[in-house]
């Protein structure tokens, strides 16, 4: 064999160490997939984990209230104590007309202050804004209550759906600023940028480009608020505070379901607790499709 032969061809020790490599190479490999495939198993069991709740309530639900779960349970009032039957019609509108109120008080101060933290006012203003809404999030519901109570319940010398209402309001209106500035933010600049240049005001960019591109995602923040609200009880002991009756207007008090469900939980008597269970089951489904018609609001892209 020649010389130049010989030189050409590998070392031995070039072919262990790339026999060695591909070695290595292949113990990688196999070690990626085995972590692969750990965290995968790890993120069902985290989703399992996550969805085991919420199906747990709506089983046990299911069997604790779908007896009671009547047409005259959605129809009719509740009967006298000591009686058998009835209903929680007056608490289902009463739930629905306070979470109305509450929209409808809260929904032009939650977007107004989410466009002006995105659109006016010097940064330091925008930023304490941001701030107080952001403490005023993670405010007890409870403490809501005994604010309006103290202003309005004690100036009115009565319990009323105004004073529920306005409690629920106040939970919703942070949680809709912070909806609606993080939806604005999304807008792309180039929208006012030219809304600006072809001459139209400020507040027409900001009302007919940005709020309109942006309607969808605060409607969608909207929703999810009033979801929100619809099942709180501690504000509404001390507001709306509950009727066996139709509430005749605002100005007395209404019944609302959480109220009804707590009332009914913590009696002594077994047709109560029934209708409790049932109750929360009208709760919990009026608030599912809140959350379906969000789904649907959000599954189409926003142009």
């Amino acid at each position: 064999m020649s010389p130049l032969s010989n030189s050409s061809d590998p070392k031995p020790e070039s072919r262990r160490e790339a026999a060695n490599e591909d070695r290595a190479a292949s113990r990688r490999f196999r070690i990626r997939k085995v972590v692969d495939r750990f965290f995968q198993i790890l993120s069902v069991l985290s989703a399992i984990v996550v969805i085991s709740p919420l199906l747990f309530v709506f089983v046990f639900l299911l069997s604790s209230g779908s007896s009671a779960l009547t047409w005259d349970f959605l129809t009719q009032l509740p009967k006298p104590v000591g009686e058998t039957g009835g209903g929680m019609a007056n608490a289902i509108v009463g739930s629905c007309i306070l979470v109305a109120v509450a929209t409808l008080v809260g929904t032009p101060i939650g977007v107004l202050g989410g466009i002006c933290v995105c659109e006016y006012g010097d940064p330091r203003l925008r930023l304490f804004i941001r701030f107080i809404a952001d403490v005023l999030n993670g405010v007890p519901s409870i403490i809501w209550g005994i604010v309006v109570y103290s202003w309005v319940v004690l100036r009115m010398k009565t319990f009323s759906g105004l004073a529920g209402g306005l409690a629920l309001s106040f939970i919703m209106i942070p949680l809709i600023l912070r909806t609606t500035e993080d939806v604005i933010r999304l807008v792309p600049s180039v929208y006012r940028e030219a809304g600006l240049a072809l001459g139209l005001r400020r507040s027409q960019v900001i009302l007919h480009i940005m709020l309109a591109t942006a309607a969808r995602g605060v409607l969608t923040g909207i929703l999810l608020a009033a979801a929100r609200v619809a099942g709180e009880t501690a504000p509404l002991l001390f507001t709306a505070f509950g009727n066996r009756v139709w509430a005749a207007h605002l100005q007395e008090p209404i019944a609302a379901l959480p109220l009804q469900i707590f009332v009914y939980a913590i009696a002594p008597y077994p047709d109560w607790h029934r209708q409790a269970w049932a109750g929360a089951l009208v709760l919990l489904a009026l608030v599912f499709c809140m959350s379906i018609v969000v789904r649907a609001l959000t599954r189409q892209k926003s142009p």
